[in-house]
């Protein structure tokens, strides 16, 4: 339950600052969205990497992880191999 709530609180934060960047000139918002984004998507890649190798390691299978993370088994099976290889 924790989790969820402090995923709202990161939520709303998101939110607030998109709402900010709706009063900036174009030129503005596109750079600081590119760098939130830029920011953001290594962190939650391995998060959501982690997570994923972890359910694999306690024998879900890889529809069941694609279902929870909402990818393909495919795309779970290419995300686990590129982890695996980095971890070595």
């Amino acid at each position: 339950m924790g989790g969820e709530v402090e995923l709202g609180h990161v939520k709303a934060a998101v939110v607030r600052y998109c709402a900010e960047l709706e009063r900036m000139p174009a030129e503005t918002r596109l750079r600081l969205a590119a760098g939130l984004r830029e920011e953001l998507d290594p962190l939650l890649a391995k998060a959501l990497d982690g997570a994923m190798a972890e359910a694999s390691g306690r024998g879900w299978g890889l529809r069941r992880i694609g279902d929870a993370a909402g990818l393909s088994h495919e795309k779970v099976r290419y995300r686990l191999a590129g982890s695996a290889g980095r971890s070595s």
